[in-house]
């Protein structure tokens, strides 16, 4: 069977690519080793964290943007709730390179952000203990994306529009021929004659039968629920956030439809074999660290309630890899999205669409080349 676009790895990258690219009236093929969405990669655990003042580079935030408008585009096609309002309070030094760059790039983008005191933040939000040396930038437009419901709403859509979907198959070999490439899974051969490479933590395995040994990295990350006072943490009192301590960077949710507080540490992590089992989340070590700084900075946060993993998938840099393949401009590769990806999903598979397309781009992805790595 010949399609004109073979998507391997259909989680929030692919799905949404598949969408965008079925919807020109391509014949697209999405292929996935599970059943997307699923708990096996990145995009479970519920919720995500949008916000548009970009503190990991201002060049970011044209994409956000976009990324925004079209989050609220699939609310509409869909008749799904997708996005809570819920507000975003970063906190860090005022010399944090982080809470320097997010106020950089508000101003240079006129984006709506407020500069609160550290006592500022304990008077607005009670539930935080915030010492004087911090500062917090809120902005009001962002908040929280739910993010399996997303995929799934971009699945349906994608097949409404003629995509065809075959989970639980696993790509064993990709062979470029001289006018498609050959794709192997299940020991049945699919045929394309453009293919996109978004299957996160396993595309570094996926790549070297392709000869490209990219420095992605998968890694293992915990997170975890614990209970806490609606009064003070539920999603009507109380935003998302991200902390930059002096112990580490976490980020968190409010109590949503009375969940509780979700807190997870975005660095460190351990190194991960993707098709290695995860090791479940450990409520005594995994724990360690989000306990100490609820202690510390959300003394009213009650008993742990629930905990789990996921992977991130790193560059060095932390910035993604959106390309083509440097020998096939068939092949698009879009990876590495370093544990701050899937609030862009939907604009990177418009991206990714045009590229596939050959469409002039919207948007300027220098930032994402692969040359900027030695291959």
């Amino acid at each position: 069977m010949n399609y004109d676009v073979v998507i391997i790895g259909a989680g929030s990258m692919g799905m949404a690519t598949g969408y965008f690219l079925a919807k020109e009236g391509k014949k697209v093929l999405l292929l996935d080793a599970f059943d997307p969405p699923h708990s096996h990669a990145s995009h479970h655990g519920e919720t995500r964290i949008i916000r548009y003042a970009y503190g990991e580079g201002e060049e970011y935030v044209p994409l956000a943007l976009r990324a925004k408008v079209l989050w609220e585009a699939l609310e509409q096609q869909t008749g799904r709730s997708l996005f809570l309002k819920t507000g975003v309070l970063n906190i860090g030094s005022k010399e944090s390179s982080f809470i320097e760059m997010l106020i950089a790039s508000a101003k240079k983008y006129k984006l709506p952000i407020e500069i609160l005191s550290a006592e500022q933040i304990n008077t607005r939000f009670p539930g935080l203990d915030i010492p004087e040396k911090y500062i917090g930038c809120f902005e009001s437009t962002s908040g929280v994306l739910k993010c399996e419901a997303s995929i799934q709403a971009y699945r349906d859509l994608a097949i409404v529009h003629g995509a065809i979907l075959l989970p639980h198959h696993k790509v064993t070999d990709i062979q470029p021929q001289s006018d498609k490439i050959a794709i192997t899974a299940n020991n049945k051969t699919f045929h394309a004659d453009k293919i996109v490479i978004s299957a996160g933590a396993w595309s570094h395995n996926l790549l070297k039968m392709l000869s490209l040994n990219l420095p992605i990295q998968p890694t293992r990350k915990t997170f975890a629920w614990f209970n806490a006072p609606e009064s003070q943490y539920g999603q009507e009192v109380f935003p998302a956030f991200s902390f930059t301590t002096d112990e580490g960077i976490y980020y968190g949710f409010p109590s949503i439809d009375g969940a509780g507080l979700k807190i997870g540490r975005h660095d460190l992590g351990e190194v991960q074999d993707p098709n290695g089992e995860i090791a479940p989340f450990d409520f005594d070590n995994d724990s360690h660290d989000l306990r100490a700084l609820l202690a510390k900075h959300m003394p009213n946060v009650e008993s742990l309630k629930m905990g789990k993993t996921c992977m991130y998938t790193m560059t060095p840099d932390e910035n993604f890899i959106i390309d083509r393949h440097p020998e096939n401009d068939n092949i698009i590769i879009a990876s590495g999205f370093s544990g701050h990806g899937f609030k862009f999903s939907s604009v990177i598979g418009e991206i990714v669409s045009d590229l596939i397309l050959e469409k002039p781009l919207q948007y300027d992805i220098n930032l994402f080349s692969m040359s900027r790595f030695t291959l």
